[in-house]
């Protein structure tokens, strides 16, 4: 009896952390508030919510080169910047998901401008600082250019070079392509600032950037070397602005861009608008360049008010299973049934805490996935009671019914878990084919179920039940028709 005492200490202590962690729509340490009045976190975890619960924008992109231009680790590569970026826009519950080959599937719940989302996204943001010598009073801004590393590029993917140099502008004084001093890949830090004057007096925005060590040796020997001459500052080929070195720069400089309205555009529109390039250029710059241009094939806009109709509905389909699940227990198994319910329970916790730990992102096929977790759960309880249930009628004992019924039913639950967990496996590699990433929610939650359902099943039922027997002993012998025989 002992340890069982002990055992349901460890169960009832774990049963509060999971109802810490799960319960409140934020979790964590707080140290304080700020400014605002919001509070300040040491660490926090939320709940992540699919599109189809909270509405959001999903965006399928597309390799603008053959599948023989690059390789699954360019991909990879460029699903990683991808997702930095759309984390720099401060959506955390974002996914980045490769599909196929040649495609990333990009969902953004919570995010309804898709603009400057797909933007931030799709421009591949090779930033390039570039040798101008002797092109002073040349005006070559917003010029496309043609850059050595540009050529490489070309290169390495196999492309046509000689179609690339009749598009964008080679050096006029020698008919060579411009040469890249610095490329983007040795910034260290950028960021999106605002001047409110300039020296003709109107404001600003302007990119201000620091460079790596390793590469910052080698700008401030270029600039030194060309004093008095320009620099092209060149995003994606085309040219932003072409500066004028005035003397050794240490890494750390700024970019500046075009500052003028468009037809049509009041004030206020052109510096929201300023704002948002100059913010969009310093989070792509700081996420790095793409290895693959991409285009956009679809963009879906979810609404809010389906999210919120699909997630009630499944809230009360959810809650009004349970309860019925947990009164089936109760009235058909009497007390095995009372400690099978407790044991539901605090699965229903754990999986919940687990979800928000991971954290997994709950959507429709997920949240299905955990309801049918539910099943099996209480399939491994009835399976255990009906086995000490046959073993009460062969005349065995009550602690030896008990004893032998776990056992027996144990080698069940395991293979049948265990099989269960084998299809989820399959339905997650499914899911990473384009067009089934829904399957790969309703794999997780329900792989995750069953293997907590190994755990809760046989030791937190079994704790549950032998506590329950301890302390009803004499009353379980004498009417046996309290555990359901």
């Amino acid at each position: 009896m002992g340890k069982h005492v002990r055992w349901l200490i460890f169960i009832l202590a774990l049963t509060v952390f999971c109802i810490w962690v799960a319960l409140p729509e934020t979790t964590g340490l707080q140290t304080g508030f700020n400014e605002d009045g919001e509070p300040q976190y040491l660490f926090k975890v939320q709940q992540s919510l699919g599109l189809d619960l909270v509405g959001g924008l999903r965006v399928l992109l597309e390799a603008e080169l053959p599948p023989d231009a690059f390789t699954i680790e360019d991909l990879r590569e460029t699903a990683n910047s991808v997702s930095r970026r759309v984390n720099a826009l401060g959506l955390t519950e974002a996914t980045v998901q490769i599909q196929g080959n040649n495609r990333i599937l990009v969902e953004l719940p919570g995010l309804h401008d898709p603009q400057q989302a797909i933007e931030a996204i799709q421009q591949t943001a090779l930033l390039e600082f570039v040798d101008f010598t002797g092109l002073r009073g040349y005006d070559l801004e917003g010029q496309h250019i043609l850059t050595t590393e540009q050529l490489k590029l070309l290169e390495q993917r196999g492309l046509d070079i000689e179609s690339a140099s009749e598009e964008a502008m080679l050096n006029p004084l020698t008919g060579q392509p411009f040469e890249t001093v610095v490329t983007g890949a040795g910034l260290q830090a950028a960021s999106a600032v605002f001047s409110p004057t300039r020296p003709n007096g109107q404001p600003e925005w302007h990119i201000q950037f620091s460079l790596k060590d390793e590469v910052a040796q080698e700008f401030a020997d270029f600039t030194e070397r060309a004093t008095g001459e320009p620099m092209a500052i060149v995003l994606d080929g085309e040219v932003l602005s072409t500066p004028i070195i005035n003397g050794r720069l240490e890494g750390t400089s700024i970019i500046t861009f075009g500052q003028q309205s468009l037809p049509g555009e009041s004030p206020l529109e052109t510096a929201r608008r300023l704002e948002n390039q100059a913010r969009t250029l310093a989070l792509q710059l700081r996420s790095g360049a793409l290895r693959i241009p991409l285009r956009v094939v679809s963009a879906e806009n979810i609404g809010p008010t389906l999210g919120r109709e699909n997630v009630e509905p499944s809230i009360r389909a959810g809650v009004l299973g349970v309860f019925v699940v947990l009164t089936f227990m109760f009235v058909y198994y009497r007390v095995p049934g009372i400690a099978a319910d407790l044991a539901l329970i605090v699965f229903i916790l754990l999986n919940l805490a687990v979800f928000k730990l991971i954290p997994v992102t709950l959507t429709l096929p997920a949240i299905t996935g955990f309801l049918i977790s539910i099943g099996t759960a209480v399939d491994g309880n009835i399976l255990i009671f009906e086995r000490i249930k046959e073993e009460l009628r062969a005349g065995n004992d009550l602690d030896q019914a008990l004893q032998l019924g776990f056992e027996r039913a144990w080698t069940s639950i395991r293979d049948s878990n265990f099989s269960t967990i084998i299809i989820c496996a399959i339905l997650f590699l499914f899911g990473q084919t384009p067009g089934a990433a829904i399957v790969s929610g309703f794999a997780i939650t329900l792989a995750l179920g069953l293997i907590i359902n190994l755990f809760t099943a046989v030791l937190v039922t079994r704790t549950f039940l032998y506590v329950l027997v301890g302390v009803l002993r004499s009353s379980l012998e004498k009417r046996q028709w309290l555990l359901g025989v």
